[in-house]
C-alpha cells in the first residue's frame, strides 16, 4: 500500500511526466513471488515501522493530490489520470488492502460509503448504483459479491482524467 501511494504521488511530480511508464525508480523484488516495489521498512521496526511508512507515503500522495494542477497527468498502467483519479486510485488502493489485512486478522472492518460512492463514480463510472457503497467497491474489484450480479474475476479502473 505504501509503495502504491508514494508510487501515485511521485507520478504526479515532474512537469513532463512520462506518458507510457512509471518514473525511472529501481523497482526491487523482495523475494519469489512478491511484488516489485520501490519502499521497503526495516523489519526490525515491526508493525509500528510498517504503519509509519504507510503514514508517510500517505502524506505525500495527500500533498501531491493538492497541490498538483488540475492539468497535472500521472502515467498508470490502467491508464494516464489526473490528480483527482490519483487520489481515487489512493483509496482504493487503502481500502481493498485494509478489507485484506482485516479478514486476515479476523476483524470487521468496512470504508466509509460516502467516500466509496465517490471513488465508484470517479474510477468505475459504468458500475450501477447497488445498495451500500462499500459492498459495490468490494464486488467491482473482484473482492465480493452482489445479489444477482456475477462476481468480478478480472476488473479495471477508468482513471482518465474527466472534463
Amino acid at each position: 500500500m505504501a509503495d502504491d501511494l508514494f508510487s501515485y504521488a511521485a507520478q504526479l511530480g515532474p512537469q513532463t511526466p512520462p506518458a507510457s511508464t512509471h518514473l525511472p525508480f529501481v523497482w526491487r523484488q523482495d523475494g519469489p513471488g512478491k511484488p516489485a516495489n520501490v519502499i521497503f521498512t526495516e523489519r526490525k521496526g515491526g508493525p509500528e515501522s510498517m504503519v509509519q511508512i504507510l503514514e508517510a507515503c500517505g502524506a505525500l500522495h495527500v500533498a501531491m493530490v493538492r497541490t498538483a494542477s488540475p492539468q497535472a497527468r500521472a502515467f498508470h498502467a490502467f491508464g494516464t489520470t489526473d490528480p483527482e483519479g490519483s487520489a481515487a486510485m489512493g483509496l482504493v488502493e487503502l481500502f481493498v488492502h485494509a478489507e485484506d489485512l482485516a479478514l486476515g486478522l479476523g476483524l470487521d472492518w468496512s470504508a466509509p460509503a460516502a467516500i466509496c460512492a465517490r471513488v465508484l463514480k470517479r474510477l468505475f463510472p459504468d458500475v450501477p448504483p447497488h445498495g451500500e457503497p462499500w459492498t459495490t467497491l468490494l464486488w467491482a474489484t473482484g473482492r465480493g459479491e452482489l445479489p444477482g450480479r456475477e462476481r468480478v474475476a478480472q476488473w479495471q479502473w477508468d482513471s482518465a482524467p474527466r472534463s
